[in-house]
């Protein structure tokens, strides 16, 4: 599943691409499973609306949308459009006249000429259309938001406070959506990794300095992955369908019986809380 990094450069490149762009047409597929907001829905309401702005919020995409001018820099967003990747989904953008790939659920066409589409092979992934306001027409009154502490910007207190304790595993909490939004698999082994900690320790007996490490690491790693456009374990591709580079750099993750690129020692795979945990046995402790 696309983690943070993968998330965020996938959203800076749709923003970079159609920001001020307006869709004219929506056309959704008929298969319902990606459909968080009816397929009719989301085309009625996407349609006719300008794209302000598109960014991460946790693990989802989510586009910004007004009915105004496109021409007004100041628009209000009065809509979103949220796309959760799922598994293996790709949000790309294209030109009408690109190949189509199988398994594509949904095409917005710009005024521009360019298309965004979403594909998604097994289907995990989920579209949904907010409008805002307090009418009777509105679908959503709040704007769409993360559940948990934004792991980029999240201060030393905060990031403490959320631990204090929690008597389950260090790498089961870093996956715990409800206390830090956007963190995966990837990034949590990698993580745990560069700060010296073992992903089986209690969350809650971690010393204040070792937590602060850990803040330190999780928000360098996550900060260079985006930086090398996030990790192509399996399907993840940009908005331009171009793999990442960070899987390259990857200290642990993946890489089971493999030496460890700072003391050689083998690298370890255990499972913490039912997911596969990749660290090595003598730099955390």
């Amino acid at each position: 599943m696309p983690e943070l990094p993968e998330v965020e450069t996938i959203a800076r490149g749709v923003h970079a691409r159609v920001s001020g762009d307006r869709i004219v047409e929506a056309w959704f597929g008929s298969h319902r499973e990606p459909f968080k907001t009816p397929a009719a829905v989301q085309a009625q309401g996407l349609e006719g609306r300008t794209i302000v702005a598109v960014h991460r919020t946790g693990k989802h995409i989510v586009c910004e949308l007004t009915r105004e001018n496109s021409s007004n820099p100041a628009a209000e967003p009065d809509a979103q459009w949220i796309v959760h990747l799922g598994m293996t989904g790709r949000l790309l953008v294209t030109t009408p006249e690109g190949p189509l790939a199988p398994h594509t659920h949904a095409r917005l066409r710009l005024g521009s000429g360019r298309e965004i589409r979403f594909v998604d092979p097994r289907r995990f992934g989920r579209l949904e259309f907010r409008e805002l306001g307090s009418g009777r027409k509105a679908i959503a009154a709040v704007p769409f938001t993360g559940a948990g502490a934004e792991p980029l910007t999240i201060g030393a207190e905060e990031f403490a406070a959320l631990f204090r304790g929690r008597k389950l595993a260090i790498k089961a909490a870093l996956l715990n959506q409800t206390l830090l939004t956007g963190v995966g698999n990837i990034y949590a082994d990698e993580s745990l990794f560069r700060a010296g900690i073992r992903p089986r320790r209690r969350a809650g007996r971690l010393t204040r300095a070792e937590l602060e490490r850990l803040r330190a690491a999780l928000k360098s790693v996550l900060e260079h992955a985006i930086r090398l456009g996030g990790s192509s374990v399996s399907d993840y591709v940009d908005a331009d369908g171009v793999r990442g580079f960070f899987q390259l750099e990857h200290c642990v993750y993946l890489r089971t019986g493999q030496p460890c690129r700072h003391c050689q020692t083998p690298i370890l795979r255990i499972l913490v809380g039912g997911r596969g945990t990749h660290y090595c046995p003598q730099c955390q402790h």
